[in-house]
């Protein structure tokens, strides 16, 4: 199996703030939720922290296809991360070489009750529609500027 997380993947994970981690159950119903600690473990898996997720790990000892989502809200653009997941839990021996990064990132801040491990399958871009509709007048810098009024967020001049 090839290297997925490049080091182009590997920035965007490393420049998202937030993921959003998509499941789904036996009956196929889907289920989305945030996470705001993983970190890319090596070239093919990223691992995110189980903090307040009983229905994501429900769902993946189910079914271990999921989806991983990171953008950036201001440019629109990202990417998405198909694979498979599994649980990975304190009393399983390779647990501490997953969670590693992971503590990382939370410290001591959040409990983390086990690790889902993300294999990745495929590495796709996200990409704003104005960027497919509207290509000769739609840059990045246009996006964000964009977004800047849409959430009403002000630049710090001295950043």
């Amino acid at each position: 199996m090839s290297d997925l997380i490049t080091a182009e993947v590997r920035e965007s994970v490393e420049r998202s703030v937030l993921c959003w981690l998509a499941t789904s159950d036996e009956s196929g119903q889907p289920n989305v939720s945030p996470k705001e600690v993983f970190a890319v473990a090596d070239s093919q898996n990223i691992v995110v922290a189980n903090i307040a997720s009983p229905q994501s790990a429900k769902n993946i000892r189910v079914n271990q296809k999921i989806c991983l989502s990171f953008v950036d809200v201001f440019v629109q653009k990202g990417l998405k991360i198909i694979g498979t997941a599994a649980e990975i839990k304190p009393s399983v021996p390779e647990y501490f070489r997953w969670v590693e990064p992971l503590h990382a990132i939370a410290g001591d801040r959040y409990p983390i009750h086990s690790v889902f491990v993300v294999r990745a399958i495929a590495v796709e871009p996200i990409v704003a529609p104005s960027y497919r509709f509207y290509p000769s007048e739609t840059t990045e810098k246009s996006q964000v500027q964009s977004a800047l009024r849409t959430y009403g967020v002000r630049q710090d001049k001295g950043a």
